[in-house]
């Protein structure tokens, strides 16, 4: 996709849906998003509603290389997986582990509206459903003062948590809370949001980064910033459909190294899919697959394409136009 006639070719293409969420997840009920199709396949653009051009080209660059270009070559066929479980009660929370086969858990704290002692419920129940030998993940999404993160991580800590994942927005305050705490910290939004997303380790400001082929603009950039960044890797997902399942997959399939569960399954998150074979985790994995897309089921959730037409033509213009689609990515 070097130039904008290729590009509006590709988009040309376009097919948007609107998946309702089973349980409120960042704060949104229904995931939106767009796929895109080339000689390679369907990819998708999918930021979330509050990001803008610059930060959604990252998303669209993922979206081109999925759909014109093959991943790279995979080293595992198979991907261990986390359950995740939203901000609910400690009964449903329960429900959501002992429904998977993962033994591993992301448990969403920190929401807005909800107290202290309802995370802490929350993160109790996971570890009775996971009984001793299950792990533990919390994730903030930054939603905590770094004194606020200090409490409620000695506090949660009695659960023995695998690590913290994004427990504060910035990278200062992520290096202050890593000198007061024993528990590992992972950046996530630190990594996919920044302008440069290798400053985390140059800020001493994580253990393990979170590494998502959407925000980074792709299999073959997120791989680059794994190695460069030289920390643990931990591959997830930014709520995708099959499509963009898909290439979180091919990327941790093309790890050299991957120590941790991955958070790619998070099907189970949404009500619908695209495709006809969904990438549900069994036995707390995921195959490493490209599901086809199912015109049936695309249908059932298609959405107006025009504003994400609009959307991607707008974030196109912060695309690297001197670079070609597989090193863009």
């Amino acid at each position: 996709m070097s130039d904008v006639c290729d590009l509006r070719d590709l988009l040309g293409t376009l097919r948007a849906f609107a998946i309702p969420m089973r349980t409120k997840f960042r704060g949104i009920t229904v995931r939106e998003g767009a796929l895109i199709e080339g000689p390679a396949g369907w990819g998708e653009f999918s930021p979330f509603p509050e990001y803008g051009p610059r930060e959604s080209a990252r998303w669209l660059a993922s979206a081109i290389e999925s759909a014109t270009v093959p991943w790279p070559e995979p080293v595992r066929d198979r991907i261990p997986v986390n359950v995740t479980v939203p901000a609910v009660g400690p009964e449903r929370a329960r429900q959501i582990v002992a429904g998977s086969g993962c033994r591993t858990a992301k448990v969403k704290v920190a929401e807005k509206g909800r107290a202290e002692s309802e995370d802490a419920e929350r993160v109790a129940a996971v570890r009775d459903a996971l009984g001793p030998g299950g792990r533990i993940r919390v994730d903030a999404n930054g939603g905590w003062s770094v004194a606020a993160a200090a409490r409620m991580l000695r506090r949660l800590g009695a659960y023995s948590l695998e690590y913290a994942e994004q427990p504060c927005a910035t990278l200062e305050e992520l290096a202050e809370l890593r000198r007061l705490v024993d528990i590992p910290v992972a950046a996530d939004e630190s990594i996919r949001k920044a302008e440069d997303p290798l400053r985390v380790r140059a800020a001493g400001a994580a253990d393990i980064v979170m590494v998502k082929a959407q925000p980074l603009g792709g299999v073959r950039a997120a791989l680059r910033v794994a190695d460069a960044c030289g920390l643990p890797v931990v591959v997830s997902s930014a709520v995708d459909t099959s499509v963009g399942l898909a290439a979180g997959l091919a990327l941790a399939a093309a790890l050299p190294e991957l120590p941790y569960a991955c958070g790619l399954a998070t099907m189970s998150l949404l009500a619908g899919d695209v495709t006809a074979a969904p990438l549900a985790e069994s036995g707390g994995e995921l195959p490493v697959r490209r599901p086809a897309v199912d015109p049936a089921e695309l249908a059932r959730w298609e959405a107006d394409p025009e504003p994400w037409r609009r959307r991607a033509l707008a974030a196109a213009a912060y695309l690297d136009p001197g670079a070609g689609a597989e090193d863009r990515a």
